[in-house]
């Protein structure tokens, strides 16, 4: 038996009809938040990490073809965006032409299916708040199911803790709040037990090709395939070279004591090393959470775990109803999915273009992928048409939550092909055709509007 908060964890669990794998996968990091354990990784246990990139590494073409016949794609779509004020899929944002990131990802698959002649399934792991709206989405696709694989797969959901006392918080206003989804590293636990792993394995499937559905950048592309399907390794994740956006973000390090490649969050960085952390010159290499593993080798470590991969513990303390800080602290029992890259002996890292890196993560992205600096091809893969992603900083007051956002760029975004960087401060409504060059900044005190067809450039507010 376990301590009481535990047991009454199980039972609102099992009540729920969560799958046993993943209340014992509770079970298991509950024990070692009651042990004191808070998954930090201090920078006197890591190193910096270099790695290949694959712009060096020769790929040949039927490797790649073969490659990506026995792939199948998995996109994490389980966010509702609710920092930037929505309450369903992220992933049904409008980015372009009318179309959202779940239309660009299903025409991305759909095209590379008739290129390579493969079957290259597509499915989503949705959570309890986002399978019907992203289902009803995708049901225009008639061709995009395979045969024998589902379209989508559910997360599980756990309890969040009282921090004091770690007994599953109760909130009668609204029980969903109760709940939260065990961070992406239970995408491990949610394959097997809903079968999925042993289904891709059976119909012949050898790798998976894993990515956020907010990053369109994250295409299933027959060289990356290619590369990892000969280079035998079990686990591999593309990087890419920290930009200051990235500051504040995990990058890769390598483990003193063992050698293993280990992702760093900056949730397990203490607070004495987050001047390391911001270091761009000392730990060079930030995840895009683009990761690829080998089905067998998967299910093998699994089964040698009995269901636990131990993935290291992220302990995140947020209110039981994020936007009201008046509400209890809990804690919210987390892993990174790309933490497992530590469990698998021969595991890889390859830096990538950051064209494989155009995360959404807030509007400030979001006004970046609405510009011109990106094309969308006949492929339906975005191609940069600037040298470089300019620095963008929105004023949270004003942009920070989408229906805010779209009422001050009613016009569509401005031009930010030859900027370097946009930051406002204040509230500004944009006309249309806008251009920004070079590094901009707007200041106001009140309300004001950018008149249609404006060139905007350092000076000129």
């Amino acid at each position: 038996m376990g301590s009481t908060g535990l047991e009454i964890a199980r039972t609102k669990m099992r009540d729920a009809g969560v799958d046993e794998v993943a209340i014992e996968t509770f079970a298991h990091y509950y024990r070692l938040l009651e042990h004191g354990e808070t998954g930090m990784i201090p920078e006197s246990t890591i190193e910096p990490l270099e790695m290949e990139s694959l712009a060096d590494v020769d790929v040949a073409d039927e490797d790649a073809a073969e490659a990506i016949k026995h792939t199948a794609v998995i996109k994490l779509n389980g966010g509702l965006g609710t920092s930037m004020g929505m309450d369903r899929a992220k992933s049904l944002l409008c980015v372009r032409r009318g179309l959202s990131f779940l239309d660009i990802i299903a025409r991305q698959v759909l095209h590379l299916r008739g290129e390579y002649d493969a079957p290259l399934p597509l499915i989503f792991m949705n959570s309890f708040r986002t399978s019907g709206d992203t289902m009803a989405a995708l049901s225009r696709y008639e061709d995009l199911p395979v045969e024998g694989l589902p379209l989508e797969f559910l997360q599980n959901k756990e309890p969040k803790l009282l921090v004091d006392g770690l007994l599953p918080v109760s909130y009668p206003k609204d029980p969903d709040l109760e709940w939260c989804p065990p961070g992406h590293g239970d995408l491990y636990t949610a394959l097997r037990g809903t079968g999925l792993l042993g289904r891709l394995i059976e119909a012949g499937y050898r790798h998976v090709f894993v990515s956020n559905s907010d990053n369109l950048g994250a295409v299933p592309d027959a060289r990356v395939a290619g590369w990892f399907a000969t280079s035998g390794a079990p686990f591999a994740i593309e990087a890419v070279r920290r930009s200051p956006s990235d500051r504040k973000g995990g990058h890769f390090a390598k483990r003193l004591n063992d050698g293993r490649v280990v992702l760093r969050e900056s949730a397990q960085t203490p607070p004495k090393d987050l001047k390391a952390l911001a270091d761009l010159d000392r730990h060079k290499y930030t995840s895009t959470n683009n990761l690829w593993f080998d089905l067998r080798a998967m299910q093998e470590a699994l089964d040698a775990r009995d269901g636990i991969l131990g993935l290291p513990l992220i302990r995140n303390v947020k209110h039981v109803d994020p936007g009201d800080p008046s509400t209890p602290e809990v804690i919210q029992i987390e892993t990174a999915m790309g933490a497992a890259i530590e469990v698998f002996d021969g595991a890889r890292t390859i830096e990538v273009g950051r064209d494989r890196f155009v995360p959404v993560k807030t509007t400030n992205d979001l006004l970046v992928l609405r510009s011109d600096i990106y094309d969308l091809g006949r492929d339906f893969v975005l191609d940069q048409a600037s040298d470089a992603v300019p620095y963008v900083e929105l004023d949270g007051d004003f942009y920070k939550l989408v229906g805010d956002f779209d009422k001050r760029f009613p016009d569509g975004a401005p031009s930010l092909r030859d900027a370097k960087s946009l930051t406002i401060d204040g509230d500004f409504t944009f006309g249309h055709g806008v251009k920004v060059v070079g590094d901009v900044s707007l200041d106001a005190d009140s309300a004001q509007r950018v008149p249609g067809g404006t060139e905007l450039r350092q000076g000129s507010e």
